[in-house]
């Protein structure tokens, strides 16, 4: 299945989006990428499912100016836009790691506008979470910025292959994009973006999460070492009704390295059209 690629004005900022056909509706499926990443993690599931993948502002081509909100709230409302322009009245959404938070918070603010729910590893909206050590670090002024700004292309990879377990889900090229894309702009969206969500604030915004009127499947792989799998269950804990699906011996992107899992999405994704 072909995908194509859109650019589009909302608030006089670009956003970039891909988009592959689902049958004869309008695409159904809405995938929202993690931090550092962009909507090219789902390009293979684009291409067997069908769907619509955005880039998060600050993130991948979409803009990157520093008048733009990068927190949770500020991609619910950017989403909110989103399928408005895009003519996406109600949509599935499969949301991932900090897009999976942005997923969940958009479902309970706006059900009328979510059909169906799967959030894969999403940030713990929930007490008791702590961010790993680089985030910590990230998150303190001047320290987060000297951090930043020393990153080099290896310890990018060397970063995402050990979040995903496995260092055959980041092959050199799928790394070189997101170095390409890791530019001032996306590294300011990174550092406001964990600056505004600390525990505090995540653990205020877990009281939405009883207001989910859609059923939410929650997929971890059990090897993350980003965010933790236990969270999983603390997530099946707070919202009405959930299903969980642990994926053993899998990373931070469980649907790249289990073929198993991208055809769980896919279908899921399907089904919704």
């Amino acid at each position: 299945m072909s995908i194509d690629e859109h650019t589009i004005e909302l608030a006089g900022s670009p956003v970039f989006y891909r988009s592959a056909p689902a049958g004869e509706t309008p695409p159904p499926a809405l995938f929202v990428h993690s931090l550092p990443t962009s909507s090219a993690d789902f390009g293979e599931l684009l291409a067997t499912a069908g769907g619509v993948a955005v880039d998060l502002p600050g993130f991948g081509r979409s803009g990157k100016g520093g008048h733009l909100d990068y927190s949770l709230d500020g991609h619910v409302a950017f989403l909110e836009r989103f399928l408005e322009a895009a003519g996406l009245p109600r949509v599935a959404l499969v949301g991932h790691g900090w897009g999976g938070a942005v997923s969940l918070l958009l479902a309970c603010r706006r059900p009328e506008r979510v059909t169906a729910l799967t959030v894969v590893a999403p940030l713990p909206l929930l007490p008791g979470f702590a961010y790993p050590a680089i985030a910590r670090w990230l998150r303190r002024p001047a320290l987060g910025e000297v951090l930043m700004g020393s990153i080099t292309r290896r310890m990018l990879a060397r970063g995402l292959r050990a979040a995903a377990a496995d260092d055959a889900v980041w092959p050199q090229a799928r790394v070189d994009a997101v170095w390409d894309q890791l530019d001032q702009g996306t590294q300011r969206a990174i550092l406001r973006a964990l600056r505004s969500a600390g525990p505090t604030d995540l653990e205020s915004a877990s009281a939405e999460l009883e207001a989910m009127r859609r059923a939410v499947t929650i997929v971890w792989g059990e090897a993350d070492p980003w965010l933790a799998p236990r969270f999983a269950d603390a997530y099946a804990a707070r919202l009405p009704d959930a299903t969980v699906r642990r994926v053993p011996g899998a990373g931070h992107w469980p649907w790249l390295q289990r073929p198993e899992v991208a055809e769980e999405l896919a279908r899921f994704a399907r089904d919704a059209a």
